[in-house]
């Protein structure tokens, strides 16, 4: 599952100009596995429908924070079974496409990236559940053939507001260096 590293260091990368490599640099923090999730539900991503602009704060090297602005379009698809965002960066000239799509089978969200750079499907997807406000998707993967777990989060949602961010794990879920944060705003 490389491609779900690579997703992001890319997407960090592009934001900073930087190389893959010393965006994927960070100090690990203890954070505690979470319990299990229930099943997915149609309209669990409704929350995210609409226009929105973003602060993001993502980690350069340990202790050094990268800030920029960011905005996003996202649309309600399939009766709440589907999310589309289109997410651009305007102050890096990078943009790209998430899709979120709920498998009606395993009842699990898929959590799928789409760089504008190569127009590229990044993988199979990183799967995840909603429980009490808050969604955790979370998938093995792998860097420099070190296995790692990756970790996102939607968090803090109100009508008004949201947040996503992006964690780490190189010790199979002991610790998690968070190197990601988006505070979204409604427009």
């Amino acid at each position: 599952m490389q491609h779900l590293l690579k997703r992001r260091l890319l997407l960090q990368a592009a934001a900073t100009g930087l190389s893959a490599g010393s965006a994927a640099a960070a100090t690990a923090t203890a954070t505690p596995t979470p319990p299990s999730f229930p099943p997915g539900q149609p309209g669990e991503f409704d929350f995210l429908a609409g226009e929105w602009r973003m602060h993001n704060r993502r980690l350069k090297a340990p202790g050094e924070w990268d800030e920029f602005p960011g905005e996003a379009t996202v649309h309600r698809l399939l009766d709440g079974k589907a999310s589309l965002e289109e997410l651009r960066i305007p102050a890096r000239g990078f943009a790209g496409l998430g899709l979120r799509i709920l498998n009606l089978e395993t009842h699990t969200w898929m959590d799928f990236w789409v760089s504008a750079r190569n127009g590229v499907l990044s993988g199979p997807g990183m799967p995840g559940h909603f429980k009490d406000g808050v969604g955790l998707f979370e998938a093995d993967d792998e860097d420099k053939g070190q296995p790692i777990k990756i970790r996102s989060i939607w968090d803090q949602i109100t009508p008004k507001s949201c947040r996503w961010h992006q964690t780490v794990s190189r010790d199979g879920g002991k610790s998690w260096e968070p190197n990601w944060f988006m505070d979204w705003k409604r427009v």
